[in-house]
């Protein structure tokens, strides 16, 4: 069973979803491959400013609007004694009827309605289908063998190019060798959710809050509507299983009594009895691009959490991508060359966002100190935090270097210009 059409993406998440919605409104024929059938978990479910940009271009903000996801208004930072920080309002940088005000999302109810505006705009969704390898015809990606997970039938598909939406899986980057880790951001993360436990008063209400615990590590808190918390703990491995503990109910249960916001907020409430853990964040891909074959999202570039980019790069990279097939569509020329300027964007956006997560742990850092220095530094930190990655943050990096040293960018998301393994 053989079909064709412009464009395969594989996987229905944020940067899929956004990315087929673009083309589809465009006319190509688009098809969406989804291993599993929504609505499915994912965790990740904090959206930062920016992200109105991306969800207004493919008709996501009425719907937004029309939601019971919880608003978001701010952020605020909470010492392990307790002590707050003031939260920090995004309508006192931004205007507020567009990107001062987000949202925190069910990650189940936000993805499917991506992928139904998706469908909305002409695009394909296929559900329960795995896709098993990329076709190759000598050095091109010309499709992938796909199988239907609930009559087990496998077939091909063919189109001019394939985007790999897949997530942090990063099905293409994993099976052509190009997967590399951050050099020091490799950290676990154990999390689960709560029902009834307290929140801040009003606009406070749906408020991200980040709350340290000893050697660099912290708690996010992010509610959600039907009175549920979001709640998990980041931190290096050796923190977390220090005493030989690794059950990770246990690792969170005793990180709780670290901060005592968590401890009191947590108090009041019961947690839902599944306990998640991953580990290794950060990973990016050396290419984004190779003859008939683009990355996308976190199968592109997977960043440190601690500042919630992950849904903002998604989303920005459906975006960019979308208008760059689109237009190398029109002009039938798709070669991995023309997504060098796509690959450069999402490359710079990434490192500035992970300059400053380097800065944040590191134990001479604090933003406080940086902005009693250099009262300058606030709006672009908070630029930088809310999402506009891609602003020139040379200002910033000098200033903060007087605290502690930065990273210098890492070489990837280039193109592959050169051959691609077809054995692979």
């Amino acid at each position: 069973m053989k079909q064709n059409y412009d464009v395969i993406l594989i996987g229905a998440g944020p940067s899929g979803s956004s990315a087929a919605a673009i083309l589809a409104e465009y006319g190509h024929r688009v098809l969406v491959l989804e291993r599993d059938k929504f609505p499915r978990y994912r965790v990740g479910e904090s959206l930062i400013p920016f992200t109105f940009g991306p969800l207004e271009r493919i008709g996501m903000i009425p719907k937004m609007k029309a939601s019971h996801f919880a608003k978001k208004y701010s952020v605020m930072f909470v010492q392990p004694d307790g002590r707050r920080s003031p939260p920090f309002y995004f309508f006192n940088r931004y205007d507020r009827e567009t990107i001062a005000q987000t949202w925190q999302v069910l990650r189940s109810e936000f993805d499917q309605m991506l992928a139904e505006n998706a469908r909305e705009k002409g695009a394909e969704v296929r559900e329960e289908t795995a896709v098993n390898r990329l076709l190759m015809e000598g050095e091109q990606v010309v499709g992938v063998e796909a199988t239907d997970r609930k009559t087990g039938r496998t077939y091909e598909i063919r189109a001019p190019i394939t985007l790999d939406c897949s997530g942090k899986e990063a099905f293409a980057s994993n099976r052509l060798g190009w997967r590399v880790p951050d050099p020091f951001l490799n950290k676990i993360a154990v999390w689960t959710y709560y029902k009834g436990s307290k929140r801040e008063p009003g606009i406070d209400e749906g408020g991200t809050t980040v709350a340290y615990v000893p050697e660099k590590g912290w708690f996010w808190h992010i509610p959600q509507h039907n009175d549920m918390v979001s709640v998990g703990v980041v931190a290096e491995g050796k923190y977390l299983t220090r005493g030989g503990v690794k059950e990770p109910r246990e690792i969170f249960q005793r990180e709780v009594g670290e901060n005592q916001w968590i401890k009191d907020h947590l108090s009041t409430g019961q947690s839902t009895g599944e306990y998640f853990v991953t580990s290794e964040y950060s990973r990016h891909s050396r290419h984004c691009a190779a003859p008939g074959l683009l990355l996308l999202g976190d199968a592109f570039a997977f960043l440190d959490p601690v500042f919630s980019s992950g849904v903002m790069v998604a989303l920005k990279s459906g975006h960019l991508a979308g208008e760059a097939v689109h237009e190398g569509l029109v002009a039938g020329d798709l070669s991995p060359a023309r997504f060098a300027d796509y690959g450069a964007t999402l490359r710079q956006g990434i490192e500035n966002m992970r300059k400053l997560v380097y800065a944040f742990y590191d134990p001479n850092f604090s933003f406080r100190g940086v902005i009693d220095r250099y009262p300058e530094a606030a709006g672009l930190i908070t630029d930088c935090l809310s999402g506009d990655m891609n602003k020139d943050f040379s200002q910033l990096w000098t200033w903060i270097r007087d605290f502690v040293p930065l990273p210098d960018d890492l070489p990837y998301g280039e193109p592959l210009l050169g051959e691609l393994d077809p054995a692979r």
